[in-house]
Parts: structure tokens; sequence; C-alpha cells
């Protein structure tokens, strides 16, 4: 008698915050118009997402591509049940996040010295003094206000990041005000093991605490980490559509998780997104027009099993 091996249990259902619009775009050369920026939101928006981040209210001479966040914001069309977000590094971008209508603000954060310095020139206790003000700010407001630790499985400058590190930084935001926090692969230097070491560390230390990651696919380990997220019972990701974008204040960042190849793979897994692939598969054909340029985006290359078209 043959005896199939079990598999592992994974989440019934994931959700996932696109992140082309803001972690995408301002890693590119081409600075996309407003009115490009508001078709790819509402395109995006009429997929099945329930969370889009929109910008980032950061100095336009540090991110030029983010410059009309706030007009963006005014311009778009709002559906319900969709989460709107925006970054913000300080008490600044905060307020205009708040001012523009963001539904929920992110400060960003890394967990090491020199990522933190080069991604918003203050050292880390600098930034941590600031998340207490704009949590008050935000959540004055009526908003979420969620953190994400930058660099969280390793740093292009420092190297390894010890664990220990991750889940202190965590326990400073959690203390400080944060509702929600995102562990950051900034570089792609992540691997399936240390994933799952970082997801059971936090775990331990944070039972009742959600998680969501924010992982890269620079070095072509993406989905890999991501089946090793859902693996232990991570279920809410970010990604970026075309899988366009990066850091734009560390080297080798490039790589963001592709949004539509996610989708693919998930639905061939069974398990629920919510999401019309073919939908993201056309916002991504869209965004290559825009860009004028081929995204690393496979799906729309590759195209679709043909057992998820009927």
């Amino acid at each position: 008698m043959t005896v199939t091996p079990a598999l592992p249990r994974l989440p019934r259902r994931i959700d996932i915050r696109e992140v082309g619009p803001r972690d995408g775009l301002q890693n590119e050369e081409t600075i996309l118009s407003t009115t490009d920026k508001v078709q790819l939101v509402d395109a995006l928006s009429a997929t099945g997402l329930t969370q889009i981040e929109v910008g980032a209210f950061v100095r336009p001479q540090n991110v030029p591509q983010m410059a009309d966040t706030a007009e963006v914001f005014a311009a778009m069309q709002r559906r319900p049940g969709i989460i709107y977000s925006a970054i913000a590094p300080n008490v600044v971008g905060a307020r205009r996040a708040v001012a523009a209508g963001a539904d929920a603000v992110q400060v960003f954060l890394s967990a090491s010295e020199s990522h933190n310095r080069s991604n918003v020139n203050m050292d880390v206790e600098q930034s941590l003094s600031a998340v207490a003000d704009m949590a008050e700010i935000v959540r004055s407001a009526g908003k979420s206000f969620d953190a994400v630790l930058s660099v969280a499985f390793g740093c292009p400058f420092e190297g390894d990041v010890p664990i220990s590190r991750v889940l202190d930084l965590c326990a400073r935001l959690l203390d400080l005000g944060a509702g929600q926090l995102t562990l950051g692969d900034t570089t792609g230097m992540a691997y399936p093991t240390l994933v799952q070491q970082v997801v059971l560390a936090f775990h331990e230390r944070f039972p009742r605490q959600p998680l969501r990651l924010h992982l890269h696919s620079a070095r072509g380990a993406g989905l890999a980490n991501i089946f090793a997220a859902l693996q232990v019972g991570i279920s809410e990701f970010d990604s970026s559509i075309g899988g366009i974008g990066g850091c734009p204040f560390a080297p080798g960042a490039p790589g963001n998780l592709c949004t539509e190849d996610l989708v693919h793979m998930l639905h061939e897994m069974h398990i629920e997104t919510g999401l019309d692939l073919f939908a993201l598969m056309e916002c991504a054909r869209m965004l290559e027009r825009m860009l004028d340029h081929v995204v690393p985006g496979q799906t729309i290359k590759a195209g679709v099993c043909k057992h998820l078209t009927g």
C-alpha cells in the first residue's frame, strides 16, 4: 500500500498589499505623470485588492518619483473596502499623509544603523523618537498607524542582522504605538530557512501579534521564501505589480516580489486571494506601456496555466 506523504498545512486565504505605486515606481528612472499614476491606482483598485500603497510623503529632492503623492490621492477614484495607504519617514510626512486622506500610514525603520542613515538620514534611535509623535498624529485622525522594519533579513552594508535585534526593534515599535508590523527583505538577502527562523522567533515572542512580510526577488528566491513563510503560518504579504521597484538607497535592492506571479502560484496551490489574475496581468501590461520597458514579472510573458483559465 502506497502512503502519500502529508503536505504542510498552509493558510487557506492570503491577503496581499499592492506596493507598486510606491515601492515599485520609486526605483524607476522614468517618472510617471500624475495622470498615469492615478490610472494605475484606479486599475489596481478594480482587481479585488483590499490594500494599495499609493505613495510616499518624503522629500521630493530625495525621491522625485513620489513628489506628487498628495495629487494622486486627490485625483484617484476610491473604492469602498480598499485601504489606500502611504509611507512617511517622520512627523512632517505623517501630517502630510493624514491631510492627503491616507487611510493608513506606515513608518519605515531599518534594522541596521547603516541602512537607516542611508534611507532617512537618521540613526535608529532618532527614528524611534519620532514614532510616538507620528502614531499620535495618525491615530488622532482616526487612521491606522503601521510600521515596516527594513533589512530585517540582512543589510547590504552590515551583512547579517541578528534576529534578536529584529525582535527588540519590533517590541519598541509596538510599545510606541504601531498597530501592524511588516518585516522587509529590502535587498533580497532572505532565504527559506532564514525566513522560517525569523517568523518562528517572532511568533514565540509575540504570539498574538499579526505579521506581514515584504519579500524581494533580487536573487530569485522570492516565491521560495513565500512558500517557506506559508509553511509557518504567514498569510499577509506585500508585492508589486510587474515586479518593479526596490530601494533606491541600498545597493543591489531591485527585485520586488511580482504580484501577478505570486497570485498565479497561490491560485495553482488552491489558496484564495480574492484577486482577478487576468485584471492584474492587464495592469502589468499597462505599466509596461507607461514605463516604456519590459517589467520583470514572468506571468505576462509565460502566460497562465490552462487549468487556471476556466
